[in-house]
């Protein structure tokens, strides 16, 4: 990169610092236990909004992987989300019912909770429909990833989002409050995605899966990005500019190798697809608060239904992380 192109990533970093700094008086303070974890704590950040069916096996997940903090924005639940978040002694959640949009779709929150709470931290930045599955993430927890990745001087760990769903109609088995969501949406594509190297921030942009073969066949390039970077060893000064798809510095978007290589890489299980999500897309479309205008959401609403079946003859049932390896879809690279 030129000096020219670094001194404009640079001014866009310190554009996404003021952002945060603004939009931080939105924040009010509901629980907060920040104090209560160490310098080595593993913390992790979402922001939410009546999520109260899915918080209690994302929360049992994460900790069972190793997760010692949660940092939550709720951003003006009704159905007790709030409540829930406020009551657990790992959790400290700030509430807000200003724009999502406009707080650039929780960018600005986000970064700064994690400016003030997660420097030198290991965090991990997810919705509360994504699932990290990692190499050796059933015999190894995530303090043995993020202690490989400290020793390898790597300050970033890449994922690709990995759409899970039912076989038969989304609407054909409920799912209720503490489920795995895998027990219903265990079905994901193995192929159809497409690769392409972003060359503003060099991250590598990702498309395709269920989401694209089902809703957007005749208009590829508009499907959602599927790259995320969703654990990065936090310092006060980084940024997420687009949702986790990107940040700055532009470096911790290289969780790729692009000499022909591989760096080890994760998934997010994406567990969007249940009965619950058909209502959801619905109002969504409708709040127009998502990316876009919520032109996604009106494209799931219009095209979903309880009778849809997203399951074809070549959707792959999840097993394990090793399956995933076997497909090319995450990778060990040089974690042995």
């Amino acid at each position: 990169m030129g000096l020219i192109s670094s001194y404009r990533m640079r001014l866009r970093r310190r554009y996404w610092r003021v952002r945060a700094f603004r939009r931080r008086r939105q924040l009010r303070v509901v629980r907060d236990r920040t104090r209560s974890f160490g310098p080595g704590a593993i913390l992790a950040a979402s922001t939410v909004r009546n999520e109260r069916a899915r918080l209690p096996y994302f929360l049992d997940y994460y900790r069972a992987q190793g997760v010692d903090h949660f940092l939550f924005v709720d951003n003006g639940s009704d159905d007790g989300t709030c409540d829930y978040l406020a009551a657990q002694p790992d959790v400290s959640v700030w509430r807000t019912r200003a724009s999502y949009a406009d707080a650039a779709y929780g960018v600005d929150w986000l970064n700064w909770l994690l400016r003030q709470h997660a420097h030198r931290h290991w965090c991990l930045t997810v919705d509360v429909d994504e699932f990290l599955v990692y190499p050796f993430c059933d015999t190894r927890p995530l303090r043995a990833l993020t202690d490989w990745l400290d020793a390898s001087s790597v300050r970033s760990f890449g994922a690709m989002i990995l759409d899970m769903y039912p076989k038969g109609p989304i609407g054909g088995r409920s799912y209720h409050e503490g489920q795995n969501p895998f027990e219903i949406a265990s079905w994901f594509d193995s192929g159809n995605y497409m690769f392409e190297r972003n060359p503003m921030y060099g991250n590598l942009w990702i498309q395709g899966g269920v989401r694209a073969r089902t809703f957007f066949a005749d208009r590829p390039r508009k499907a959602p990005a599927l790259n995320k970077v969703p654990l990065v060893r936090w310092h006060r000064d980084f940024v997420y500019v687009s949702s986790t798809h990107a940040l700055l510095p532009r470096g911790l978007n290289l969780t790729y190798d692009a000499g022909g290589g591989e760096k080890t890489t994760g998934v997010l299980l994406h567990a969007k697809f249940l009965s619950l999500f058909v209502d959801r897309a619905a109002e969504e479309a409708e709040r127009s608060e998502h990316y876009r205008g919520a032109g996604e959401y009106r494209t799931y609403a219009g095209g979903l239904d309880g009778q849809t079946d997203l399951w074809c003859k070549w959707s792959e049932r999840y097993i394990n992380w090793r399956q995933l390896e076997i497909l090319g879809l995450i990778s060990k690279g040089n974690w042995a």
